[in-house]
């Protein structure tokens, strides 16, 4: 005992003491940023002392001092000791002065004060010890940089819409997990990120009671008292972290006993604003603020609102005064921010008629759509963000989904800060909103096949610490950065001096992804899934794939795509920007260093193997798929020369290139049959490239690969046909029309074919029509009907059996001419398969823009088909089980051109 005694006695003689010293009052956020440090302190074998509100401090022993800049304490311990500060920080800065008595630390707000507090806690986490001399003055360049989680899942409920998921137990039963949120809270406070964005068509119905609508309400009483106190911890532990909590919604959603007793649809894209609706969204958004007063919103105007004026009306009329009528429930005169995502509506209209009404407002906008594309962005897309960064209080880039970047692991520090300074520089941002880097519908999982299952948020944490650490600060030295990434990945791993390399690994195999989808892509958009290849039709004729524009004239550098290119070769025309050569030379040298680099390394792990490999074995998942799109870009160009000589050899040398593109898909297989339970988060029939992800289908490469396989079969097969002579052009027949009654009384009916004019009040002839559609009895419209604000093309039917309407979109950007519906912008574009083009110029009318045939499902009974206003061809109906075979037929301007070369893939 006696000597237990002594050593305690000498433990306590040179252990080492600390006292930290805050001002009487405090916050939540200063004392969780103490609480942090003092534990840091502990953990370095410091006795640790907390008092509050003294003035007179003892410089015998170490002093912190923790506060507000402004307050007493800092104030005069900085002139006690003699320190400067030269400048005030502002919004969530601070700084930090010491001498080897004194460390002050001193926040201009409480964000900064919790910041200065983890500034020195990592000091003491990396060294070992309170530093003797530190002085930093420190702010974040961004003042919103948040993070966001899906309460939304892999597919759709029973008898719901897109985004309709009550919460509850069943759905998310992650929602209620406490140290889920701990874990997940406390990575985003070390990464210094201040804002968690929570996205929900419709919450409300989750989380609030209304007197006036008492059956809205989806869950149970249990689980409407869990939700609530759920979200109290959630908000209340986020604030002590210096983090905002935003409420993502979509307009117009309404809860579905809502809709069930007030006879309406959950969701109608087409509806016009309706009274009830109105007034319960806005009695819904007053109680949701004056019940969570700590909690932002954020306002999705477009997807389920088709129309432009409406949309300024309800943020005006609805969910302004809401917002309003919860701070005065609370006796509040501020104004909270009010986030606007710019997504399917103009935001510069509906700014400038909101502004006069409340002054707080931000916007939001997709930095390079649902991808991530270039650091390079340009062009109109560009306009529309420098236009908002310039009217808003702060405009904010979403970095949304990431289609082009699931599943596999991807960390480039070079690349996320050159997108940051983008930001920027180019689209005049000053926020972020960070998408998790893959499985957004499956969180918190990853797609990584183990057992159990990995966190997404431990995965991919090199995801979130880069994209924090550039919107703090996006003006650092590379060469340094090389270093700090370097260390942490040897610390990760274990590899001495081989952190680089896993690192170099990153970076090579970073830059594959981006140049893929912006150079061969149909769409930035969640519609396609990259990482499952792409079909040799949407690579020679991506038109008929519904190409977006934005991709290629915004979301990258510029330069040509894969028919553009073909075309200049055979004119022998020079090339401009980044062309398909030059990116299939890129990806490929790319895909080969990120292997050497791994391989490097991989001699050298001692810690966390198992994590290694998977990374490794990304690496060459990596390297397979741009094998798989080199070889297969090669047989394109090939096949589009083809278009210009007329030289089957031009075909018969695609083979070999198809052929290894196919051994290539067969080695990626192998790479992920084990390791990944899925490609793409989002399983439903909103993904529609290379195939459509309906019920749960077409997940997984070895789900594709027997239709590349087919793809290849078709191919030989036609060229033997060709060079034998038997078929020079697709086989089609007719298509069959369905009996319906329509129920409009003015409605005239034409054969469609050669000769016939499908407008009343325009003269208009059809010249050229495809095989298929002759014979249809298509239905006459007015013209100048059409293109009347509002409903303009409205049917109305009644079908016994289930049937199709084919309708002819043209091919213009011409508000003269409706456009067809686009899943980039409206979630419910495919709800009766009407997204793919069927038939691409397939109808040519002398004096107006080509058409393409879309088709619309529907259900036996009383059916309505609507569009906004524009002019159409409303072709016909056919049977509900009628099956086009997709291709270009060629007719563009009225003229034969029939060099569609689809069919030899089919």
């Amino acid at each position: 005992w006696i000597l237990i005694t002594l050593l305690l006695l000498i433990t306590a003689c040179t252990q080492k003491t600390i006292v930290i010293v805050t001002p009487q009052r405090t916050n939540a956020r200063l004392d969780f940023g103490v609480e942090r440090l003092q534990q840091s302190l502990e953990e370095a074998d410091y006795q640790v002392e907390i008092r509050k509100g003294e003035t007179e401090l003892d410089h015998e022993g170490k002093v912190i001092a923790v506060g507000p800049i402004s307050s007493d304490l800092l104030q005069d311990e900085l002139t006690r000791n003699n320190l400067d500060i030269d400048s005030i920080p502002g919004k969530e800065g601070y700084i930090i002065r010491s001498t080897d008595h004194v460390t002050i630390i001193g926040g201009s707000d409480s964000s900064g004060t919790l910041y200065g507090c983890l500034e020195i806690r990592d000091s003491i986490q990396n060294s070992g010890h309170l530093p003797n001399s530190f002085s930093k003055n420190n702010q974040p360049e961004m003042v919103m940089r948040g993070t966001s989680i899906g309460l939304q899942k892999t597919s759709l409920l029973p008898g719901r819409g897109v985004y309709e998921y009550p919460i509850n137990e069943k759905n998310f039963p992650w929602f209620y997990n406490k140290k889920l949120w701990i874990k997940y809270l406390d990575m985003l406070v070390k990464n210094r990120y201040n804002a968690l964005y929570l996205w929900n068509g419709h919450p409300f119905a989750s989380l609030v009671k209304l007197k006036k609508y008492p059956d809205a309400v989806e869950v149970d009483s249990a689980t409407f008292r869990k939700n609530r106190e759920m979200y109290h911890f959630l908000t209340e532990e986020a604030n002590k972290r210096g983090i905002w909590v935003i409420q993502m919604f979509y307009n117009v959603i309404v809860s579905k006993p809502f809709a069930e007793k007030h006879h309406l649809k959950t969701q109608d894209r087409n509806r016009p604003i309706i009274p009830v609706i109105a007034d319960y969204t806005k009695r819904s958004i007053a109680s949701f603020v004056e019940n969570y007063p700590n909690v932002g919103l954020l306002v999705c105007l477009g997807e389920s609102m088709r129309n432009l004026s409406d949309q300024v009306e309800w943020f005006t009329k609805t969910i302004i005064p809401g917002v309003k009528d919860g701070l005065k429930a609370l006796g509040r005169t501020d104004e909270p921010p009010i986030i606007l995502r710019g997504h399917d509506t103009k935001a510069p209209v509906v700014m400038k008629a909101a502004l006069p009404l409340y002054k707080n407002l931000y916007t939001m906008e997709k930095y390079t759509g649902e991808s991530l594309t270039t650091y390079q962005p340009r062009g109109p897309w560009a306009k529309v963000h420098r236009t908002l960064g310039d009217m808003a209080t702060t405009h904010i880039e979403n970095v949304h989904i990431l289609s082009n970047l699931e599943p596999f692991r991807w960390g480039s520090p070079d690349f996320v800060q050159k997108s940051v300074e983008a930001m920027h520089k180019i689209h005049h941002a000053n926020g972020l909103h960070l998408y998790p880097q893959a499985s957004y519908w499956d969180w918190p999982y990853s797609a990584d096949n183990t057992d159990p299952r990995l966190l997404e948020m431990d995965r991919d944490w090199m995801w979130y610490k880069t994209w924090a650490r550039y919107a703090w600060n996006s003006h650092r030295n590379r060469k340094e950065e090389i270093k700090y990434w370097s260390s942490l990945l040897e610390k990760k791993y274990g590899c001495n001096q081989y952190g680089k390399e896993i690192l170099n690994a990153y970076e090579f195999s970073g830059r594959i992804s981006p140049i893929i989808i912006r150079r061969f892509g149909i769409t930035e958009g969640n519609r396609q899934t990259m990482s499952l290849g792409m079909f040799m039709s949407q690579l020679i004729s991506p038109d008929r794939w519904g190409v977006i524009a934005l991709l290629y004239n915004s979301d990258g550098p510029e330069g040509e795509t894969i028919t553009q290119y073909a075309k200049k070769e055979w004119l022998d025309k020079p090339h401009k920007g980044e062309t398909p050569v030059w990116a299939i030379d890129k990806i490929v040298d790319e895909g080969k260093k990120a292997i050497q680099a791994i391989e490097e390394a991989a001699l050298h792990i001692t810690k966390n193997k198992e994590e290694f490999d998977r990374l490794k074995n990304d690496m060459y998942c990596y390297n397979a798929m741009a094998h798989f799109y080199a070889q297969k870009v090669k047989a394109a160009l090939l096949v589009l020369r083809y278009q210009y000589s007329k030289d089957v050899r031009d075909l018969e040398k695609a083979i070999p290139y198809l052929e290894k593109s196919l051994d290539w898909y067969a080695k990626l297989v192998k790479l992920t049959k084990d390791t990944y339970l899925y490609a793409n988060s989002m399983q439903t029939g909103q993904r529609t490239i290379p195939i459509s992800g309906a019920n749960g289908k077409n997940k997984t490469w070895k789900e594709l690969l027997p239709y590349y396989q087919e793809e290849l079969k078709h191919f030989k097969n036609n060229i033997a046909l060709l060079k034998s002579g038997k078929r020079e052009a697709p086989q089609v027949e007719k298509l069959q029309p369905a009996s319906v009654k329509i129920r409009n009384e003015e409605l005239t009916t034409y054969k469609v074919g050669s000769g016939a004019q499908p407008f009343t009040d325009e003269a208009y002839s059809i010249k050229n029509v495809a095989t298929e559609l002759k014979g249809l009895k298509g239905y006459k419209m007015s013209m100048k009907q059409q293109q009347i604000d509002g409903v303009a093309t409205n049917i109305q039917f009644e079908n016994k059996e289930p049937v199709k309407l084919v309708v002819g979109f043209f091919n213009s950007s011409n508000r003269d001419f409706v456009a067809p519906s686009a899943l980039e912008t409206n979630a419910n574009a495919n709800n009766r398969g009407q997204a793919s083009v069927r038939l691409l110029n397939a109808v040519g009318i002398p004096g107006l823009p080509p058409v393409n045939i879309h088709t619309y499902y529907y259900k036996p009974g009383t059916n309505k088909f609507k569009l906004d206003h524009g002019a159409c061809l409303i072709l016909g109906f056919i049977k509900g089980d009628e099956v086009i075979m997709e291709r270009d037929v060629g007719f563009k301007g009225g003229e034969a051109d029939a060099n569609g070369l689809d069919w030899l893939f089919y």
